[in-house]
């Protein structure tokens, strides 16, 4: 299967995410409530794709995304350049110098081991990309003039504000209309919903954005809470595909969604905080394909595994591997993000190649 991708010379952008982008805030080795000191990162579900791709995979990507104009903000955004990641699409709204209003996100995150799991405290009320409305950017410009290849987004961002789903929806119907691909995360995150109607409001919304997907990404659980969909089997042994059934689940999701090209889920298996399972499958043709089972992959910080996961599959669509090579390049992709610190991936295309050709942790001299 190859997606219909527009021309790379046609385009400024081979992605381009809509999403907000924290500030984190990580303790390193210690615990959020007794530690003297933090680590800054920058990191945000839908960004952190586009980082990965430009970072690990060579390519051209931006972010659409909003920060309030004041030195926590311009701290952001030295980090995203830092990251590579274009900064012209960046709304910058004025801060009012207390943040009733306005505010950037921030991000406290504390990795976990063995028995003890990872914590994760937002601290994202009132930010300014929650402020955002539809007419804030001109999509006709972004998609039709300066040209975009791909556009990814997901449900964090849907979740986000009151009208941030409406701004998801301009997105994906200008990109649609001007040719680029659209992906879209679920990432259902209970906590983002519970202002905003809870659940059956994210199930409403998250279908209705669904519409207009080539490539939907979540994880075991998403697809029921986000869009309602039994997974058959799900409760032990994730990795293994024939118990989980999810063959059964995207059958039915693709028959309600037919403008969708991809289905990926990962598979996660949490034997203790640092000790997971780790797989993923991804659907195309009528065809489903397993990645490589990792079990009792080591796990240094988890967060954006996910992330790195969808990054390497992208990947791996926009090169035309083929669906079963784009679904190891994610899952590898997404096993050596969680070996590093911080939201976004340090691995390097050569490492990602060699561990999803099944290359392992010798001592490279």
């Amino acid at each position: 299967m190859t997606l219909a991708l527009r021309p790379g010379s046609d385009c400024r952008y081979d992605l381009l995410a809509l999403g907000e982008v924290m500030l984190r805030l990580d303790p390193g080795d210690g615990r959020i409530r007794t530690t003297r000191s933090f680590t800054v990162w920058e990191g945000g579900g839908e960004y952190n794709v586009a980082r990965g791709l430009r970072k690990c995979f060579g390519l051209r990507t931006g972010v659409i995304t909003a920060l309030a104009d004041n030195e926590v903000g311009r701290l952001v955004e030295d980090l995203i350049c830092q990251g590579g990641v274009d900064t012209s699409l960046v709304r910058w709204v004025p801060y009012d110098g207390l943040g009733r209003s306005v505010r950037n996100g921030l991000n406290f995150t504390e990795r976990g081991f063995g028995v003890r799991g990872a914590v994760g405290v937002s601290d994202r009320g009132h930010t300014a990309v929650s402020r955002l409305r539809p007419k804030d950017f001109d999509w006709e410009h972004v998609f039709g003039v300066q040209g975009v290849r791909w556009l990814h987004t997901g449900g964090i961002f849907a979740a986000l504000g009151e009208h941030t789903a409406d701004v998801a929806e301009a997105a994906m119907t200008a990109a649609r209309r001007h040719g680029a691909i659209v992906s879209y995360d679920l990432n259902f995150r209970a906590s983002l919903w519970s202002a905003f109607g809870g659940q059956a409001r994210a199930r409403q919304v998250n279908r209705r954005l669904v519409e207009q997907v080539d490539v939907l990404i979540g994880n075991e659980e998403d697809f029921t809470a986000a869009l309602g969909f039994e997974v058959p089997g799900l409760g032990r042994d994730l990795v293994d595909l024939e118990v989980t059934g999810f063959s059964a689940m995207i059958d039915d999701v693709v028959n309600e969604y037919p403008l969708l090209q991809v289905v990926a889920t990962t598979l996660r298996e949490v034997h203790s905080a640092s000790r997971n399972d780790w797989s993923a499958v991804a659907w195309a043709d009528g065809t489903l394909h397993q990645a490589t089972r990792r079990l009792d992959l080591e796990i240094f910080d988890r967060v954006g595994g996910g992330d790195s996961f969808a990054s390497g599959l992208i990947y791996g669509l926009q090169q035309g591997l083929g669906v079963e090579t784009a679904v190891e390049y994610g899952a590898a992709h997404g096993a050596l993000a969680m070996t590093t610190p911080g939201d976004t991936s340090m691995a390097t295309l050569a490492e990602v190649q060699r561990l999803a050709a099944g290359g392992g942790a010798r001592v490279l001299r």
